[in-house]
């Protein structure tokens, strides 16, 4: 088999397998020429090597995997193939191999020679054995760096493709409503902006080499009831339209995303994939998304087995094809023999699977299968030898030392310091107490969706795969003249108490603790934290809050170090602990990047993508809550936060001053422009992250306090300045009135140019003037920030 090689196009040449024909020609003449079965073949995928024993990476996967017979299936041919790599550990080479024969298989098969586009999980890097696992997506959010991400993106991209993978199922999207959620780990934070500009680089990254982003979950999937995994959604019009829907909204319009997934949950008894409103009036007649899109994991079954607005697996395919879902996916269930059936005795019109595949089938004509010169030979395999399987393990390299270096940058801008009384960073300590049950865990570091916990745990004499030095090995390495004790204490969450007697010596002997606390991940209970890991309240797991008033208790200086995929309430040590450190699962250069902050080898520059809660039953409470959600004399909880949105301290001092606003009224189309410094005025390098807030006193319908509307970093040497200047368009302003439609209110506005959402520095009150006006989806979305150099005063 050889790779791609020029084909000449002749007269004999179908239209369909045409470049030089645009490509609703090509699709037209392609679905003209194929049966109903051929149809329906392409809107759907196979799982081949799924379990069928349990849940293991899918909720209710026992209820749903079916034996599947390849013979019979690919003669009328295929749409997808899910998780060639993420489904069991396997050589990259050899995979790739695997995937090449699949395909070719598959495209023989076939009258066309369709081959099927192939989708993998990319939450946190290519979930594949042997790739470079990222920091988890509350990681990218806690960078608030939006190139950073894209370049990142950019990387995992190329990796997925170099070895022949076509569609990636990420980002997130879904903007944290209730940090119980198991699944906070996945999203990018709690307030829309920051979701939708972080999401938006990485889909524009993903997409650069090649790779479609699947954008998930549309919509509502973490704003459930209590938190809880796959739950109801009682979002009202206005949150949804304001919270959930604009970071979708900004990565079709400015990414460009090619797939969105339809979300599991119902809102206000709708279930998302069977929500014609949603998915066909908003995404695509509204915002003009031309892609495809597909079904969460057994979602359209789930309209028949979960949600009971469909009788059987017919109905379930009509409600889920009349909504504008396009691909059913893992595999086949309900667009397969059901739905033929369906369409041959007139409950279900051909149409619909004509509209659905048009959209298909254009996305494989935009990844080149259906040009006549395709090959599977992906690009890692273009030069190797075939034939001889062996000589290919080891010879893909997912890996490599530009991805760890990358991943590296990412981890360190993502260390978000708390808090410090002066202890960070460290003076050479003669003894360290390396405490809690996070201090030896090499997997520590990753999030439920790294391939090593998602898909390794169900293989332990497979080796993990990646180096994944402990926290330990890494503190060792940064302080060499340091003696280290270790002491586990207890576990993430058994409860057990009896190690906490040895790890208080090893506190009361010491001259610094290290306490390394926070969760384990998995997936559907195997984890404190994951898809299906919900929790009951922030409180941290197990009695890891009282190991940690333990080691306070003893007077040594405690560091707390958390390596988490949500906030947790931290008692006493929120007042007491002489630092703490927040990482959110950082993967594989996470402890690296842990141990450079500790040291003072790195500055740390994060900031926080959610709340801290100050206790563990104030949830739900985001900082996007009106008055009524604020602190009050007439309730008992007080869901003030410990440590607020945005926020993150830095080994150097920040001065902001010299606030400068050229013009304080404008009209509903207008925009204002405000000017500041921003000075180093510490004595190392340092970034610090300008935040904008806005503020609406006196609206028509109630409004957050407060919200965010831009950010940007800005990097400092010490005694540096920079004037930054930062455009606000008047459509920042809107939002959705009592009608339904998004507006742009006359009144009085302030702009709070904030280090967080707990401290603004520099305040702006300005005025709207002139009519109500009425925006839509092609409203301004950003305010422009610039930076340039400022004299020392």
């Amino acid at each position: 088999m050889t790779a791609n090689v020029a084909v000449e196009i002749t007269p004999e040449t179908p239209v369909w397998n045409d470049p030089r024909q645009d490509t609703d020609t090509r699709v037209s003449a392609l679905i003209e020429a194929m049966t109903l079965e051929e149809k329906i073949g392409q809107l759907y995928g196979v799982w081949v090597g799924a379990s069928d024993d349990g849940g293991e990476v899918a909720p209710h996967q026992h209820d749903m995997e079916e034996a599947v017979d390849l013979d019979a299936l690919l003669p009328t041919g295929l749409g997808q193939l899910t998780r060639p790599f993420g489904t069991a550990p396997v050589d990259p080479a050899l995979g790739a191999l695997s995937l090449l024969r699949t395909q070719a298989r598959i495209a023989s098969a076939n009258r066309f020679g369709v081959p099927a586009v192939a989708h993998e999980e990319c939450l946190a890097g290519f979930a594949a054995w042997k790739a470079t696992a990222y920091p988890v997506p509350l990681s990218w959010g806690a960078t608030f760096d939006p190139g950073l991400i894209r370049r990142m993106a950019a990387a995992i991209g190329h990796d997925m493709r170099s070895v022949g993978v076509h569609q990636g199922l990420a980002p997130v999207l879904d903007v944290v409503r209730d940090a119980r959620w198991g699944r906070v780990e996945e999203t990018i934070g709690e307030d829309p902006y920051l979701v939708g500009s972080i999401a938006t680089a990485y889909v524009q990254g993903l997409q650069s080499a090649g790779v479609g982003a699947t954008l998930k979950h549309f919509v509502g999937y973490a704003a459930s009831r209590a938190g809880r995994n796959l739950a109801p959604v009682s979002a009202g019009p206005r949150e949804r339209a304001d919270i959930l829907l604009p970071p979708f909204e900004m990565a079709v319009r400015e990414g460009g995303a090619r797939s969105v997934m339809s979300a599991y949950n119902d809102v206000d008894g709708i279930p998302a994939a069977a929500d014609e409103e949603l998915l066909t009036g908003l995404l695509r007649d509204t915002w003009g998304f031309d892609g495809t899109v597909v079904a969460d994991y057994f979602g359209i079954a789930f309209l028949h087995t979960l949600h009971g607005v469909a009788g059987d697996w017919a109905d379930a395919a009509k409600a889920a094809l009349s909504a504008g879902v396009d691909v059913e996916l893992p595999g086949v269930k309900t667009f397969g023999a059901p739905l033929v059936e369906a369409v041959t005795t007139g409950r279900v019109p051909e149409a619909l699977i004509d509209r659905a595949l048009r959209r298909v089938l254009a996305d494989k004509a935009r990844l080149g299968l259906l040009d006549a010169d395709w090959s599977p030979v992906p690009p890692a395999l273009a030069d190797a030898d075939l034939d001889d399987p062996d000589a290919l393990r080891g010879t893909v390299d997912l890996d490599t030392p530009q991805n760890r270096d990358l991943a590296r940058e990412v981890a360190e801008q993502a260390v978000v310091l708390l808090s410090n009384d002066g202890t960070l960073p460290l003076a050479r300590p003669r003894r360290i107490a390396l405490v809690g049950p996070n201090a030896e865990a090499p997997t520590a570091v990753l999030g439920c969706y790294s391939f090593p916990l998602h898909v390794g745990v169900h293989h332990p004499r497979v080796p993990l795969g990646i180096d994944l030095p402990t926290l330990r090995d890494a503190v060792a390495r940064e302080f060499p003249d340091a003696e280290i004790t270790v002491a586990r204490g207890t576990g993430v969450d058994d409860g057990d108490t009896s190690g906490i007697e040895e790890a208080v010596r090893a506190a009361g002997d010491a001259d610094v603790v290290l306490a390394v606390l926070g969760d384990r991940a998995g997936l559907f209970g195997r984890g404190t934290s994951g898809e299906g890991c919900d929790a009951g309240s922030m409180a941290l797991p197990g009695a890891q809050q009282h190991l940690l008033d333990a080691l306070l208790d003893t007077g040594t200086p405690v560091v707390t170090v958390l390596l988490a995929g949500r906030p947790y309430a931290l008692g006493r040590a929120v007042d007491e602990a002489a630092a703490i450190v927040q990482s959110f699962f950082p993967g594989v250069e996470g402890t690296p990047a842990l141990a450079g902050v500790l040291s003072g080898r790195t500055n740390p520059s994060g900031r926080l993508p959610v709340s801290v809660p100050r206790g563990p039953d104030a949830q739900p409470a985001t900082y996007l809550g009106a008055r009524l959600a604020q602190a009050s004399d007439v309730s008992t909880v007080d869901p003030t936060p410990a440590f607020g949105f945005g926020h993150g301290l830095s080994y150097t001092s920040f001065v902001w001053s010299d606030l400068v606003v050229e013009e304080e009224e404008t009209g509903t189309d207008g925009a204002f422009r405000l000017a500041f410094t921003v000075r180093n005025t510490g004595e190392r390098q340092g970034s610090e992250v300008v935040q904008l807030y806005l503020h609406d006193p006196v609206a028509s319908v109630v409004q957050p306090v407060q919200r965010l509307i831009g950010y940007t970093r800005v990097p400092l040497a010490p005694g540096e300045a920079r004037r930054v200047r930062v455009t606000v368009p008047a459509d920042l302003a809107s939002f959705t009135g009592r009608d339904g439609r998004r507006v742009v209110e006359p009144g009085a506005l302030e702009l709070r140019v904030a280090a967080s959402s707990a401290e603004p520095r520099l305040t702006a009150t300005l005025t709207l003037t002139g009519p109500e006006r009425q925006v839509d989806h092609t409203r301004r979305l950003h305010a422009v920030f610039t930076q340039e150099p400022h004299s020392a005063e």
